[in-house]
């Protein structure tokens, strides 16, 4: 059975260019995600897993790029080609139909460990990045983006006896966030 050739494209943010990863390769069909690989909540790559068919090839640039947990990749492949569906990563050359080698999978498992080891270092050096500038009274976190009004509304409701819960459903931020407007 020969069905569609798929292309899934993830770059980590708005600003990155997609262009480089697929350059080249004939496709019927690419999902295009700017996102976070750290997990599948997506919308592109939802949309392709629901798109694809039985005997549809997924093409991607690399193992990072479809995720960066382990788990994630490990049951994207598996959930996918249990569907009959062909996952291509080109950058490794690493096929996955379903019928796979043992060294194949070993390489999924070791290709993928290493993408989410890579992830967990690019946070650590976030982490420390945001200390030094913390030190330095350069970083001071994000911007509040609520006015100085809506703040006194959420104070005066509060101590009208509406219900945090309710508040924050009305104003469209989550309980912590009323919260933190209460310490303040």
């Amino acid at each position: 059975m020969s069905g569609q050739r798929i292309g899934y494209v993830r770059v980590s943010s708005i600003d990155q260019n997609c262009d480089r990863q697929l350059d080249g390769i004939e496709l019927d069909r690419v999902f295009t995600d700017k996102a976070s690989g750290k997990d599948v909540s997506r919308p592109a790559l939802a949309e392709m897993v629901r798109f694809v068919r039985e005997g549809d090839r997924i093409v991607v640039h690399s193992l990072d790029r479809l995720a960066r947990n382990l788990d994630d990749l490990r049951k994207l492949v598996s959930d996918l080609t249990g569907r009959g569906v062909t996952v291509e990563f080109v950058k490794e050359n690493l096929t996955f139909s379903g019928d796979d080698s043992p060294m194949s999978t070993l390489l999924l498992s070791v290709m993928g460990a290493f993408a989410e080891f890579e992830r967990a270092l690019i946070r650590e050096r976030q982490r420390e990045g945001i200390a030094i500038a913390k030190q330095a009274g350069a970083y001071k976190g994000r911007k509040r983006e609520m006015s100085d009004e809506r703040i006194a509304e959420i104070k005066r409701r509060v101590a009208n006896g509406d219900k945090k819960a309710a508040i924050a459903r009305d104003m469209g931020i989550s309980r912590e966030t009323v919260y933190q407007y209460l310490r303040s």
